[in-house]
């Protein structure tokens, strides 16, 4: 039986058994990630540059750019070393390390969608009171809770899951260390405190996926209100982008961690966990500037900007 210091690294799991096939997937993940970079660097540079997308949804843009340029750096370098190298292993360290970061970036991503769901709450429902309820300071605080939140969620979380003693071996079923894989290897023992982390982190989902579902009915029901139809596909235009990101990362993440046992297998956990840790970072920003001109327009200046000074 073994502790958890006896367990020097884990093993996680290979993306594919063949050699071929591991150097598809370093290729398959290294233009995800390329796009990730560069779409999101973009978004945070045009943000940033763009004096006329000082907003606050611009701003709370800016600041899930910055996570989910976090959340790809956490778990695609590691996974596209193993596959080059042909390697399993990860110190404990840096597993423990991992958990932190991807548990730090998905929960602010979390937290910047909910506040982003508030936006656009203020801006149709309560528009008069959209300079009161959102000024400067106000997305200043609202935007460092997100980030402290999720950085105390993050530390509560890695430090209970890796104080369990771990009796089931050192072989996770991910291609990077999460909790529900660690979960499986503790003691039978500590049954206990393994409920009470996948309590609090359904709890924490929870809120943010009711606020967003209450907020999103109120949304609905004022744009119906609205008696011109260009009036009512303006105010649903704003909306689409978010609507769309919120979903995919909420029903990746809710089914490969609420389904079935009897639905679970390994290439169908792995697709899942690619889905929710790497896709949507790369595809943010994208969805984002697809449905909004002005974002747009501001990243082709800052394009064409730089082409013409070389």
């Amino acid at each position: 039986m073994s502790n958890n210091s006896s367990i020097s690294h884990f093993l996680l799991l290979a993306l594919a058994d063949t050699w071929q096939l591991q150097l598809l997937h370093f290729c398959l993940l290294l233009g995800i990630s390329l796009a990730a970079l560069l779409g999101n660097g973009l978004v945070i540079s045009a943000v940033a540059c763009g004096h006329h997308l000082h907003t606050p949804m611009f701003f709370f843009l800016l600041n899930l750019a910055l996570s989910s340029l976090g959340s790809i750096c956490t778990t695609v370098p590691k996974a596209m070393h193993n596959s080059l190298w042909d390697t399993r292993n990860i110190s404990y360290k840096g597993c423990a390390a991992q958990v932190f970061l991807i548990i730090f970036f998905l929960g602010t991503e979390l937290a910047l969608l909910t506040i982003m769901c508030y936006d656009r709450y203020v801006s149709i429902c309560k528009p008069l009171d959209y300079g009161t309820l959102l000024g400067s300071r106000a997305c200043a605080h609202m935007a460092a809770a997100a980030w402290a939140s999720a950085f105390l969620n993050a530390l509560l979380h890695t430090v209970s899951t890796f104080s369990l003693p771990l009796c089931h071996g050192n072989a996770l079923g991910q291609f990077f260390c999460e909790i529900p894989q660690i979960l499986k290897l503790s003691c039978s023992q500590s049954k206990l405190r393994k409920l009470g982390v996948i309590v609090g982190s359904s709890c924490l989902g929870l809120g943010c996926f009711i606020f967003i579902v209450f907020s999103y009915v109120q949304i609905f029901r004022a744009v119906l209100r609205i008696p011109s139809k260009q009036g009512r596909y303006k105010a649903f235009s704003t909306c689409l982008p978010h609507l769309a990101v919120i979903s995919m990362f909420l029903s990746t993440i809710l089914f490969a961690h609420l389904k079935p046992p009897s639905m679970s297998s390994p290439s169908l956990d792995l697709a899942l966990s690619l889905l929710y840790s790497v896709v949507p970072p790369a595809l943010n920003p994208f969805i984002y500037s697809l449905r909004n001109q002005e974002l747009k327009a501001a990243v082709w200046r800052l394009m064409t900007g730089c082409f013409q000074e070389h």
